[in-house]
């Protein structure tokens, strides 16, 4: 089942975060959504989620308009820290477990083992790289239908970004689980990636197949990435490009 943008704008008050951005998302694939700080990516995931909603367009599901059950259906991870200080780690399992219908402690258990975290450990002692680590445990023990990581590098070392990916690959159920994962930490996830995004300022500028890139282009997702933020950037006469 599809998950597609149809036309969707979005705004926040006067700002607009997207504009009339259309896709459509398969099973079987990981997606790369890339792009600046305040190009829309987050945005774009919280409506694919259903914690946000077009101000036009629409977000589906197969024919259903996303909504906010949409959230048992989806594993989302946030940039944002929410865990409570005065939880265990095996607490927030047993949470999530009781919150989720799909979610599944023995493989949580597993993820738990190979991110090197213990159910006794206390959130409030974790490191910032150590409750990333378990957001991400969090988010992959879901059999949800779409798996959307938000910065899921955010603070880790890059030992500990190694070990997500090989999780990513061991965890994800490729035939029934779409995957949409938005960062800036390209170098990290390209050998992931199945198809990419760029988004500039609210709208897709680039949309490309990862096999095509490396054949036709000559290039890694990263390079051709700078490629593109460096036209897009030349065109409006704003050098930034290289800060990301």
């Amino acid at each position: 089942m599809n998950l597609d943008f149809e036309r969707v704008t979005k705004k926040y008050g006067r700002r607009l975060a997207v504009s009339d951005v259309s896709f459509s998302l398969s099973p079987g694939k990981i997606y790369g959504i890339l792009g600046p700080n305040g190009s829309g990516k987050s945005t774009t995931l919280k409506m694919l989620a259903g914690l946000a909603f077009p101000t036009s367009g629409a977000v589906r599901m197969g024919d259903c308009a996303v909504s906010r059950n949409m959230l048992f259906r989806t594993a989302y991870l946030t940039e944002h820290d929410m865990f409570s200080a005065r939880t265990t780690v095996g607490d927030m399992l047993t949470f999530y477990h009781s919150q989720f219908p799909d979610f599944q402690l023995e493989k949580a258990h597993n993820l738990l083992t190979e991110m090197n975290l213990s159910a006794k450990q206390k959130i409030k002692e974790l490191s910032k790289g150590s409750r990333g680590r378990l957001k991400i445990v969090l988010a992959l023990s879901r059999k949800a239908s779409v798996i959307l990581l938000d910065e899921p590098f955010s603070g880790l070392d890059p030992a500990v970004r190694e070990s997500i990916v090989n999780s990513l690959v061991s965890y994800i159920d490729f035939d029934s689980q779409i995957v949409v994962i938005a960062t800036h930490e390209i170098g990290e996830i390209e050998t992931l990636l199945d198809e990419v995004m760029v988004f500039i300022k609210g709208k897709i500028a680039e949309r490309r197949e990862v096999e095509e890139i490396r054949e036709q282009e000559g290039m890694s997702v990263l390079q051709w990435y700078r490629s593109v933020m460096q036209a897009h950037e030349i065109e409006k006469g704003d050098s930034n490009w290289k800060r990301y």
